[in-house]
């Protein structure tokens, strides 16, 4: 079997979640991890029993690599992934693609012209209960959708962003809420109902000392004529599961922490709750797990074996980071703002 040989950039918490995936999977290999700490490269380099760099440019002059794993901070993918693609890599980048839609649309122009695929990770796509929502938003099951909701009312501490220099920044996180917890039920909102045409928005911070915000909503009308809500917060204790709420002619799914809660449509049994055990990072990021992240690889491994594109590719990756700058303008000039 050929195998997809796999460098990771970054050995952060999330990265462990990659590192995992990784190694269940057999038709990829971990050849290489970098660290700008020069004592996590020596730990992950004993744990895991692989070469640890120092930089990133060394691991993607590696010559044996043939895709890259970018798990910085969200405002440091760009160079990685722009030295990566000059070098041929594939690469799959951690969510939010990047802080702006200048900065991701230099990724994507990078990727595609160097002709590599670019996935971003958005692995709640890959949840059992959001693959069965969405396949009966394809089949219209729904019939012509009406209102979508997204609430993602979650806890982070003072520690959480006391810990890490660049969490609720602008430059390093891009914002906080919304852009860095909230944008994974985004990504499903958009995933369900279709591109927004304009948006009205507010955010605050009311509890943590953070430049971001930790609280934020915005009222939002679909090109498809329906009208949506979002609600995104680090500052609801004790921190709830995040929530998705898909309305049609024809019925109505409610999802929790990507279990179907509520199935109500026209002409089928209705289903109270499917009887999956899903984890939310509610209260503790890392409470998710990594088996979504390792269906999403798999996705990723498989469009680089067969020269295709990955389900979540850049210009998709994108779309949830554009609606969200665009609550942050309109929340700044106090207007309603079109897309």
């Amino acid at each position: 079997m050929k195998k997809v040989r796999i460098g990771i950039i970054g050995t952060g918490a999330i990265a462990g979640h990659h590192i995992k995936s990784v190694q269940e999977l057999e038709n990829c290999e971990l050849v290489a991890l970098a660290s700008s700490s020069k004592e996590r490269a020596i730990e992950a380099s004993s744990k895991y029993r692989v070469v640890a760099y120092r930089s990133y440019q060394q691991l993607i002059e590696n010559p044996t690599i043939d895709a890259v794993i970018v798990c910085t901070h969200s405002g440091n993918h760009l160079a990685p992934v722009l030295a990566a693609a000059k070098e041929g890599k594939h690469i799959l980048v951690e969510k939010p693609i990047e802080v702006n839609s200048e900065r991701a649309k230099k990724m994507i122009t990078a990727c595609q012209e160097a002709g590599v695929q670019l996935g971003v990770v958005f692995q709640n796509r890959f949840s059992p209960g959001y693959l069965q929502v969405k396949q009966a938003l394809d089949a219209g099951k729904l019939g012509k959708l009406i209102l979508g909701n997204a609430y993602i009312k979650w806890f982070r501490s003072a520690e959480y962003y006391q810990k890490s220099h660049w969490k609720g920044t602008i430059a390093g996180d891009g914002g906080a809420a919304l852009i860095n917890q909230g944008i994974h039920t985004i990504d499903l909102l958009l995933d369900s109902m279709g591109a927004v045409e304009s948006v009205f928005g507010k955010i605050k911070t009311v509890k943590h000392k953070i430049e971001g915000e930790d609280l934020g909503v915005a009222l939002l009308t679909f090109k498809n004529g329906a009208l949506g809500t979002i609600e995104g917060s680090t500052a609801i204790q004790p921190g709830y599961p995040e929530r998705l709420e898909i309305y049609g002619e024809k019925g109505s799914i409610i999802l929790e922490a990507g279990n179907i809660v509520s199935w109500e449509i026209e002409g089928e049994e209705s289903i109270a709750h499917n009887g999956q055990a899903n984890s939310s990072g509610s209260s503790k990021p890392l409470d998710i797990g990594h088996q979504l992240h390792k269906a999403q690889l798999r996705n990723f491994v498989e469009a680089v074996l067969n020269n295709d594109r990955p389900l979540v590719d850049g210009p998709s990756g994108t779309k949830s980071l554009s609606l969200i700058e665009s609550i942050y303008l309109s929340a700044k000039e106090q207007k309603e703002i079109f897309l």
